[in-house]
């Protein structure tokens, strides 16, 4: 099953996601090679692709796992968490519906 994953940023967390990202895309990439992402990116904090030094407000992953339990532990385990980079992560069940 599908599961979405939001990371909600602490206030400035461009520097630590910055030095945590490597690790945290690696594991996205893992993903990606076993079919079992369907999208992934952060938040930008400003209205514009690009957000520079304004950074981002957090980040959305839906991946698929075996249960809830599977998926909130991937979540527990990311890199992210352990940079501080985020405040809070949520995780839920997603339906796809479209495409």
């Amino acid at each position: 099953m599908w599961y979405a994953i939001v990371g909600l940023d602490v206030e400035n967390s461009l520097q630590r996601r910055l030095e945590a990202r490597p690790a945290h895309i690696a594991r996205l990439q893992q993903l990606k090679d076993q079919g079992r992402i369907l999208l992934a990116g952060p938040f930008p904090a400003i209205d514009t692709e690009d957000p520079g030094s304004a950074g981002f407000s957090g980040s959305l992953i839906v991946a698929e796992f075996t249960d809830l339990a599977a998926a909130q532990a991937w979540a527990d385990a990311d890199p992210y968490i352990a940079a501080g980079v985020y405040a809070s992560v949520s995780v839920r069940p997603f339906k796809k519906v479209l495409p």
